[in-house]
């Protein structure tokens, strides 16, 4: 445990110039963290305490979390794999034509797994999991930094009960181990926000700077409370243009440079995403849109009830601040409307947009824990302040001591329902992972030569194929079958040198089916394919197809459709599994295809 800790947000407040005559008046004493960490001896955990927390969470995250957007998977994951092995899909936004991603993202990723593969040559499935861990430390890190910096800004009570409600809930389960933009700038804002805590201005810009222009454009919505902050407040102008050209030299200059290289022409990308989802005359909506209620169940599912709380964050401060007689924050700290705005900031613009996707919300993921907390600290003084109301009198020196039992309980409940929800997570939706970790088996085992060209296809489970990283060598292609989705497939990278600088034909900014990527079924070696007993035209149950397929690997795979909503959601033990439906997830292997061995594995 940390040592006392003199939290900036109350330090050296001014003293008390005026006493209540009231029988029933509260010392603001009563309701002041610094109180609470000077005399009565506050316990949180330290960096180094912290940091354990984090790492083992986030590594748990990092074995056992699944990839929830195909995106992840075919827009990073297997240009990744492309730059490390020369064989993986391309989609469209990775051609020249377009060129909306930067390949710098990749490369910082793939230069650490370059150098593990050159050191140990490993197989390719771990490889995807080293650059999973490498992403949670990351996570972690910057956690830890927002945690110290919350200390300093909100005091020690608040951000302990932000620690809890990060290691704990689904949400930070779910995105600290995702190979996505959106994860790379929740890290990065986090770290941007926290520097701002700490008015380390320089990092925050040069931080908010790298989420932006490396990971995601959008994420400078997070950066505008920081610069309003040194521009208007503190009136900080040269500072702010000094390490924002700054940033912009260090960073984007040489982003552009490696990224004109890979597509063979000047690209700036950040510049390319924006002009396609802001300015375009359809933008984003193509791929689908959601109501307006999306956000709200999502952000409930992995966050519980911290989420509402911290949608009624302001509010509870207003009711706070009008009832209790508290000190003043301290002249050193933000004003709350600066400090809490990132949060609704980020509300405000993308709950109003009509395509949404969870991992939108992933950058203000901490921010939800932060707000959450302070919630459940208000809510504490507000009981404090209630009881000592009702009495005439209270034993209780401070707040904390008599409310210590409310901050328990929000941590034990929000904690048991995200890991209730993370484990709903796994059991449900874990098995196309587990059977291509198999796949990666019978090439290692020998089951499959290594010196032949095996089909590996996907129909209407495209979208749940855990990446190429989990075939076992090159031989192993990836192939579509036809099915009922209509939109646009990725399709392999050229063969060739410079193929990342190739424009291929059969490509579109508008999401139209390109029928050139399906593959001849009978060509196939291998299909992974869920059977919840039902099939249509372009769909068929390829797992009853005895004549043609065998099933040497099968996983249960949550049937959500046939599920009670509350018991899919989160997992009761004991409970659950009377209300909940499976069907089969499998790995066929054709009829012609022989494998090495006459043993087939089945469960």
């Amino acid at each position: 445990m940390a040592p006392k800790l003199r939290p900036r947000s109350i330090a050296n407040s001014r003293k008390e110039t005026k006493k209540s005559s009231k029988k029933n008046h509260v010392p603001q004493e009563k309701f002041d963290d610094a109180t609470a960490s000077n005399s009565m001896g506050l316990i949180y955990p330290g960096g180094d305490t912290a940091l354990k927390l984090l790492l083992l969470a986030r590594f748990c995250s990092a074995i056992w979390s699944h990839i929830t957007d195909c995106d992840e998977i075919y827009n990073y994951w297997e240009p990744s794999h492309f730059l490390l092995y020369q064989n993986g899909h391309q989609t469209w936004e990775y051609s020249p034509q377009y060129a909306l991603r930067s390949y710098v993202y990749l490369l910082i990723h793939m230069v650490p797994a370059k150098l593990y593969c050159y050191l140990f040559e490993p197989n390719p499935i771990h490889v995807f999991y080293f650059v999973r861990c490498l992403l949670s430390v990351g996570c972690a890190l910057s956690e830890v930094y927002f945690y110290k910096n919350v200390c300093r800004e909100f005091g020690v009570h608040i951000a302990r009960v932000t620690l809890a409600f990060m290691v704990l809930s689904s949400g930070m389960f779910i995105s600290s181990a995702a190979f996505l933009p959106s994860s790379f700038s929740m890290c990065l804002s986090t770290l941007a926000i926290a520097a701002w805590f700490g008015r380390k201005y320089e990092l925050a810009i040069f931080s908010t700077a790298i989420s932006a222009l490396i990971g995601w454009p959008f994420a400078a919505l997070l950066g505008l409370p920081i610069a309003a902050d040194m521009l208007y407040r503190k009136k900080d102008w040269f500072r702010f243009i000094q390490w924002t050209v700054i940033s912009a030299c260090v960073i984007l200059i040489p982003m552009v440079w490696i990224d004109s290289i890979y597509y063979g022409k000047l690209v700036i990308a950040p510049l390319n995403i924006l002009l396609y989802n802001v300015f375009s005359s359809h933008g984003p909506n193509i791929y689908g849109t959601e109501p307006f209620s999306f956000y709200f169940f999502n952000a409930f599912l992995n966050f519980n009830f911290v989420f509402i709380a911290s949608l009624f964050c302001p509010l509870y401060l207003f009711l706070c601040w009008n009832t209790i007689p508290a000190r003043p924050r301290h002249r050193s700290c933000l004003p709350y409307w600066y400090s809490l705005a990132p949060l609704y900031l980020w509300y405000l613009v993308f709950f109003l947009l009509q395509h949404k996707e969870e991992r939108f919300l992933f950058p203000v993921y901490p921010l939800i824990c932060l707000h959450g907390a302070i919630t459940i600290d208000v809510i504490q003084k507000l009981y404090f302040f209630t009881l000592t109301k009702i009495q005439n009198h209270t034993n209780f020196s401070h707040y904390l001591q008599c409310s210590t039992l409310c901050m328990i309980a929000a941590i034990t409940l929000s904690g048991l329902m995200g890991i209730s929800r993370s484990f709903a997570l796994y059991k449900g939706y874990s098995a196309p992972m587990e059977l291509m970790t198999e796949v990666n088996k019978l090439g290692i085992n020998g089951l499959v030569p290594n010196d032949a060209p095996v089909n590996f296809c996907v129909g209407k489970e495209w979208h749940r194929f855990p990446s190429s990283f989990f075939f076992p060598s090159n031989n192993w292609k990836l192939r579509f079958l036809k099915s009922d989705f209509k939109g646009q497939l990725p399709q392999p990278f050229a063969d060739d040198v410079n193929a990342t600088s190739i424009i291929q034909s059969n490509f579109n900014d508008i999401n139209e089916e390109e029928p050139s990527r399906y593959f001849d079924v009978e060509k196939c070696h291998f299909i992974l394919d869920l059977d919840l007993n039902k099939e249509t035209i372009g769909e068929p149950n390829y797992s009853r197809q005895t004549n043609r397929w065998i099933i040497i690997k099968s996983s249960k795979f949550l049937n959500a459709a046939n599920s009670h909503m509350l018991f899919r959601a989160f997992y009761v033990p004991f409970v659950s599994d009377n209300y909940c439906t499976y069907g089969s997830y499998n790995l066929l292997q054709s009829t012609k295809f022989k494998l090495s061995s006459t043993k087939h594995k089945t469960s």
